[in-house]
């Protein structure tokens, strides 16, 4: 699949642009010109050659603080959708095995998740156990995990009546065994797609949190923290918010980028990508041949 998806423009796109939001989250600390933390006199000071993107209203490095700012945004993104995805993928496969006592209590939880308002339901969690991001990721990702329930749910039910899998389990195959060796295969492309869009998602939801405060500790940086802190002074730097609202913005389109070339390279679809592709092979190959035979 990752071949296929790197097949496609989009996907390389989408792949690039990734990466380097990856390599902002590992190494941004340690690229940062200067310490993101120090404050000074120089205040609300435009873009210079020492201010790349000026300062903040206390002074700090505003290019500084967004690289060191990048960690936590990947970071809880990331919370986000593998928490949903180990909440919601699991029990999505296994209702379909697991009789219907549990398949009812499952599809009863998912619909109550889907019901609670995610942002209200994290900050009452938040004041419970305390203002962290861990915290809050962790609330927010059981909140998105219906999506992966249901994905997984209906991709298993799809390969659940396929004659291979009712002859393995009449076999006396265990259930664990055919969801390893026949039901994975197929239910991964659309979690895969599932995944791609809920760190997209994930983005979003921290940045929104952070944006209002929740989940992190103030002075640290946070890219939602930033546009926060800039809209306060707009009259003063209307141009503040444009940095870290794009690496957001950018970030996000990735992600539902690389879901879409995910989606066109799996299934059917993908299959006919490699169809067409062996076809071309052939035809390079058999070229030189009909020019010899023509000679």
């Amino acid at each position: 699949m990752v071949r296929r998806v790197l097949s496609l423009t989009s996907g390389r796109i989408a792949v690039g642009i990734l990466v380097l939001i990856a390599l902002l989250a590992v190494c941004g600390p340690w690229l940062a010109p200067q310490d993101p933390l120090a404050t000074s006199d120089n205040t609300l000071a435009s873009a210079s050659g020492a201010h790349w993107l000026g300062t903040d209203y206390l002074g700090r490095d505003v290019f500084s603080r967004l690289l060191d700012g990048s960690r936590i945004s990947v970071l809880g993104s990331l919370e986000v959708a593998l928490t949903a995805l180990v909440v919601g993928a699991i029990p999505g496969i296994l209702s379909v095995y697991s009789g219907r006592v549990f398949e009812w209590l499952t599809l009863r939880l998912a619909d109550t998740l889907v019901a609670l308002p995610f942002l209200l339901f994290a900050i009452a969690v938040i004041a419970l156990l305390g203002n962290g991001i861990t915290q809050a990721m962790l609330v927010t990702g059981a909140l998105v995990s219906p999506l992966f329930y249901r994905v997984s749910r209906a991709a298993t039910l799809a390969v659940a009546r396929s004659p291979y899998v009712e002859a393995a389990i009449v076999s006396g195959a265990s259930v664990g065994w055919v969801v390893r060796r026949h039901v994975w295969v197929k239910v991964l492309p659309p979690i895969a797609v599932a995944l791609a869009q809920t760190i997209g998602v994930g983005f979003v939801i921290v940045s929104s949190l952070t944006f209002l405060g929740i989940g992190v500790q103030p002075p640290a940086p946070t890219w939602g923290g930033l546009l926060a802190s800039d809209l306060g002074y707009l009259s003063h730097q209307p141009w503040a918010p444009v940095a870290p609202a794009l690496l957001i913005m950018v970030t996000v389109w990735a992600c539902n980028l690389l879901a879409d070339a995910i989606r066109d390279v799996s299934g059917e679809a993908g299959r006919a990508l490699v169809d067409q592709r062996k076809a071309r092979a052939r035809t390079g190959t058999s070229a030189p041949v009909s020019v010899g035979g023509s000679r």
